[in-house]
């Protein structure tokens, strides 16, 4: 570059320069942008705290801003453990695990398969994880995963017959937690448990929320609805838990150690926000690839939504004092909505949840038994076919052996 430049310069002179006014629109548009990739990248956290040997449970670990907290605390050395969808043995899901031990240098991460759309695989996991004796140790529990309709698509129900969002995004949680709540106040007083869930600004949006049974209204279902609700419903569960963690009296006579937290990434590049984008949709998409500059300039990368989450982590201050707090671009903030503190909402809800649960998991052990009974019948009928196929083929053997033996006489 510079010999061309020099040669070019020696033999037909000095370039013309711009004008200086040229010069200073190119200069104030790359500071406009710059000032807004400044803003949207949110703060940083600045707290620091020793990792080593804690145990941390996290959902959604595997994608977006959930992967991007996975990686920080590997690097720290804290030990992984990610609730996923798909089986351990998965061919993506071992790439993935693999590939973050080489980058953290960590070799302490693990995956536990547990579906949020079921109830049944939640207890299977939660269950199975309170069974043991002494409790395992249990320092941090992170709530990631969450989902959400594209605008203009139709309502979406799992299998147990639950609304999508609202059973990923609050029922789960409240499942999980209720669940392992045992386990949580049975951790030793020296240890700081923390239960971080994952919240949104779009809980400021929802209608009140009188039980929840509302939630399971076709009529007046919308996407963003839907997902504005389980997000406010999340907060007002958060609330009661901690309050559920206080009123335990502890054998040993301590306060209580564990703090749930709440936090507001932001917006930020990940894969849920892209969907809501771009609509679910292939053109949507298209029309995404084209504008993507604009998603860089105005929302955060993964990792800058991350942030809030690792402050949460590890800001000393909130191990001590009261839980319930919610943080945002690293600093604590107030709730926007009253409600979410009211305890006869919180006790409707806590109530009406267990009450579809109990419901939904009590049909879906009928449907098990059925399923179960059909097989066996099945079994059972395929088993004299079988046995008659094995017996005609021994007599045919045998009236095989008989007639040769005829022969074999008759030839003599």
């Amino acid at each position: 570059m510079p010999l061309p430049f020099l040669g070019e310069v020696l033999w037909n002179g000095v370039p013309n320069i711009p004008s200086g006014w040229t010069i200073l629109k190119v200069v104030l548009a790359i500071m406009v942008v710059g000032l807004i990739k400044w803003a949207s990248m949110g703060a940083s956290n600045t707290s620091e705290r020793q990792m080593h040997g804690k145990i941390i449970m996290i959902t959604g670990g595997t994608s977006g801003i959930g992967a991007a907290i996975a990686l920080s605390l590997a690097q720290r050395g804290a030990q992984l453990v990610l609730l996923v969808h798909q089986s351990p043995k998965d061919i993506f899901l071992v790439d993935y695990i693999e590939d973050l031990r080489e980058r953290s240098g960590n070799e302490l991460i693990y995956a536990e398969q547990v579906d949020l759309s079921s109830l049944y695989s939640i207890r299977q996991f939660a269950t199975k994880w309170i069974d043991n004796a002494p409790p395992r140790r249990l320092d941090m529990i992170i709530l990631c995963a969450s989902t959400l309709t594209p605008p203009g698509k139709s309502r979406i129900t799992t299998d147990e017959g639950i609304e999508e969002t609202w059973m990923v995004n609050y029922l789960a949680n409240f499942h999980l937690l209720s669940i392992l709540s045992p386990a949580i106040r049975a951790q030793p007083p020296d240890r700081d448990i923390r239960i971080i869930f994952a919240n949104c600004s779009s809980y400021t949006r929802s209608p009140p929320i009188k039980d929840g049974s509302e939630a399971m209204n076709k009529k007046e279902w919308s996407p963003s609805k839907a997902y504005s609700r389980s997000k406010l419903a999340l907060t007002i569960f958060g609330q009661a838990f901690q309050k559920h963690l206080d009123a335990y009296r502890r054998p040993d006579g301590l306060p209580m150690n564990a703090r749930v937290i709440f936090v507001d990434p932001g917006y930020s590049r990940t894969p849920g926000m892209r969907r809501w984008l771009t609509r679910g949709t292939l053109w949507g998409l298209g029309v995404y690839l084209v504008l993507w500059q604009n998603a860089w300039l105005f929302l955060k990368s993964s990792e800058g939504g991350a942030q809030s989450f690792l402050y949460a982590a590890m800001e000393a201050t909130l191990g001590r004092g009261a839980g319930g707090k919610m943080i945002k671009e690293c600093l604590e903030v107030n709730y926007a909505r009253p409600d979410v503190k009211d305890e006869n909402i919180a006790k409707k809800l806590w109530e009406n949840s267990e009450k579809l649960i109990e419901r939904v998991e009590r049909e879906e052990a009928v449907k098990r038994a059925l399923q179960k009974k059909e097989k066996e019948a099945s079994e059972k009928s395929q088993a004299p076919k079988e046995s008659a196929g094995a017996t005609s083929a021994t007599d045919s053997g045998t009236d095989g052996k008989k007639s040769k033996s005829r022969k074999q006489k008759k030839g003599k």
